[in-house]
Parts: C-alpha cells; sequence; structure tokens
C-alpha cells in the first residue's frame, strides 16, 4: 500500500498538525490522488468505496481555499441524508478545533426550524454550509443566503443526489454561484449517468478512481441484538454483565444522547464515563486515561468523538444506535481487533434498523450474526 503524507500533497502545516491530533498521518488512496487535483481548481468526479476517507478528500482543500477573515459562504457541501451533513458538519468542526483554523460550518437540512438556521445564518456567518438541496435552495430563494461569493460546491454521494428527484435542485444551486466556481462530485459508485451530468456541469473535470479496496478487519466477529427502542438500555446492560468486557466503546448517534445513556449505565452501577467531541480537552483527556488505566470499562461516544482515539486492548464496540452510513459503522468496528487481536461488534437493533445491516453485511461482505438472550448466557435466535 502506498504511503503519502498530507504534507507531500500540498497541504499547509496548520492543516497536517490538525489531521495529526486525529490519529491521520497518511492520505488514503483517494486523498492523495484528488487533493493536488482539487487544490489546482480542477473540477473533479471521485470514485471510491464507502469507508474510504472521500470526506477529507474534498474537506482538506477546501480548508487549505477559504479565506477565514471574510465573513461570506465560500462553500456548499451537499448530501443526501441529514446524518450525513451532520457528520461532515462534525468533522469540519473537528479539523478546525484541531488545526486552530478559524473556519465555520453550519449545517443546513430539512425537517429543522428554518427560523433557527435563518438566526445561525446571519450571526455564525459560516464559510461552509452543509445540508440538503431543498433546504440550501429554499433559503437562496428567500435571500437569507448569499451564494455570490461560494467558490466550491461538492455533490457528496453523488449518485444519489443526481438522480431524477435532485437533479434540478442540484442544477438551480449550481446556477446562483460564482461562473468561475469549482464542482467536486465524489460517489462510491459513478455510472455513466452521473459523467454525462458532469460533462453537462463541469469545465473539464478530472476523473479519480481509488482501486484499493477497504475491508473489515477478519478479526471481528459481528452480532446483533433485537428489541424495543424503549429496552435497548436493558440489553445494553445485559450485554455488559455477560461478556464483562475489558475495554468497549459504546457508539450513540446524538452527541446529545451520551450523557443521558452514560447516567444511566451509572445509575445501574456500571463503569462508564462520556465523551464529547467539543468536550473540554482536560475533561476529554481524564476520560481517556481512566479508560487506559482500566478505572472505567465503558466510553460512551459519539462517532465525531472517537476520531483518532488510538486505544489497545478495547474487546467490544456497542453500537447502541446504528449508523446510516456504513462508512461509520467500518469505523466504529475498527475501534477493536487491533494489533492481531481478535473482538467483536455488536449492534443493538430495533425491527425497522435491520435494513441497514444488511447493507453492512453486502459493503464488507461480512456476516452479522442474529442472537437472543437467555438465562444470562447468549444463545443463537430463535
Amino acid at each position: 500500500m502506498t504511503k503519502v503524507l498530507f504534507n507531500e500533497l500540498g497541504i499547509n502545516e496548520e492543516i497536517t498538525e490538525g489531521l495529526k491530533k486525529e490519529g491521520i498521518e497518511y492520505a488514503a488512496e483517494i486523498q492523495y490522488k484528488a487533493i493536488p487535483e482539487a487544490l489546482l481548481g480542477k473540477d473533479v468526479v471521485g470514485e471510491s468505496e464507502t469507508g474510504s476517507g472521500k470526506t477529507l478528500a474534498y474537506i482538506v482543500p477546501i480548508f487549505q481555499k477559504i479565506d477565514f477573515e471574510s465573513k461570506d459562504v465560500q462553500a456548499y457541501i451537499l448530501a443526501p441524508t441529514h446524518e450525513l451533513a451532520i457528520q461532515i458538519h462534525n468533522v469540519i468542526k473537528n479539523l478546525a478545533c484541531n488545526s486552530d483554523i478559524p473556519v465555520r460550518s453550519a449545517a443546513i437540512i430539512g425537517n429543522v426550524n428554518i427560523k433557527r438556521q435563518v438566526e445561525i445564518l446571519k450571526n455564525e456567518k459560516p464559510h461552509i454550509v452543509v445540508g440538503s438541496t431543498g433546504r440550501i435552495l429554499q433559503l437562496i430563494k428567500m435571500k437569507k443566503l448569499k451564494s455570490h461569493n461560494v467558490k466550491i460546491i461538492v455533490v457528496d454521494e453523488a449518485d444519489k443526489l443526481l438522480d431524477k428527484n435532485n437533479i434540478n435542485d442540484v442544477k438551480a444551486i449550481i446556477k446562483t454561484t460564482l461562473k468561475e466556481r469549482q464542482l467536486m462530485f465524489f460517489s462510491a459508485t459513478i455510472d455513466d449517468r452521473t459523467l454525462d451530468i458532469a460533462r453537462d456541469l463541469m469545465k473539464d473535470y478530472k476523473f479519480i478512481k481509488a482501486e484499493q479496496k477497504t475491508s473489515m478487519n477478519e478479526n471481528i466477529k459481528h452480532m446483533c441484538f433485537m428489541c424495543e427502542r424503549r429496552d435497548k438500555i436493558l440489553i445494553l446492560r445485559k450485554l455488559v454483565h455477560i461478556l464483562n468486557p475489558k475495554r468497549a466503546i459504546v457508539f450513540v448517534n446524538k452527541p446529545d444522547e451520551i450523557e443521558i445513556l452514560t447516567e444511566k449505565l451509572k445509575y445501574h452501577k456500571l463503569r462508564a464515563q462520556a465523551i464529547y467531541g467539543a468536550e473540554d480537552k482536560k475533561v476529554r483527556k481524564r476520560a481517556l486515561e481512566s479508560f487506559k488505566l482500566g478505572k472505567i470499562n465503558l466510553l460512551v461516544a459519539s462517532d465525531i468523538a472517537a476520531r483518532g482515539l488510538d486505544i489497545d486492548d478495547v474487546d467490544y464496540v456497542f453500537s447502541y444506535d446504528i449508523p446510516e452510513d456504513p462508512d461509520n459503522y467500518l469505523h466504529r468496528s475498527g475501534r477493536t481487533a487491533r494489533a492481531g487481536k481478535e473482538g467483536t461488534s455488536i449492534c443493538i437493533i430495533t425491527n425497522k434498523e435491520q435494513k441497514l445491516l444488511k447493507q453492512y453485511e453486502k459493503s464488507f461482505n461480512i456476516k452479522i450474526d442474529l442472537k437472543d438472550i437467555y438465562k444470562g448466557k447468549i444463545i443463537e435466535h430463535r
């Protein structure tokens, strides 16, 4: 596997140091192929499978190009799902914090109070707006979101956002921006139709395809337990008692629910502590030290809070909430079975969430075994 440092790609020291703080030192294939082209201002179409690092392939060059002394929006990142938009927004916030670069971001998604979003745009003056095409276009039409200085537009999961249901909104947003804008389309699969649209919208695009396969560590066992949403805490507690993990990470999708779950676990005399992406660094450091020293054995975190965690001997990973993006499942599972050891990734799901597990199985060619708990033991699902 080719090893390329970010500073070899023309990335400045602040950004490379910020990435190092997240445990990211070498660029993935899609990153070292796409970033130099993006820095030159070329339009890019990037194809790279789930879990391969597409997000940083466009965020890193955007960071280098942002004029952070300006109060104008300079980049739009369009995403097909709310969860992906929030995830991208959090990656931007994390990199801004770790690199000490004052790039501001706002997540603008549908089914959220639009007045609150208008206030965010007015008060926070973001450089990057991440969100759903419908809501971004709505705010542009209301003249609450100004595109006159937007010089970069990214369409993430382009195969979805350029389908017949979304293409018109995407084109409408692009038309509101500068004529000399830069367009970047990224997706796990780029078909002929997407390339036809790229030819229509882009000047002279560079098609980049990552060949290396992202694979799941073979030393990880995968299992899941099904229950009603209200019973998830009970199943988690039972599993902790049965498995008695040396160290386990419990993943929660919504950061505002991390503390609630942690307090419930503590109430039941479990040794748990929470970490947050935006938490005070001293508090975060203490929690991680307690985890490494074995004073606690459960670390409750969101995906963004766990980025860059480099902790050996995590024997279990629990997805209390399961992620919509298979990329996150790959990263979660990768927290265990390090350095040739074995580990287990466990999902606690509702009936409705079964279809997401099928997606994980297909993406990573794995089998997630459905299990039950009976008389204090884990058994095959009956």
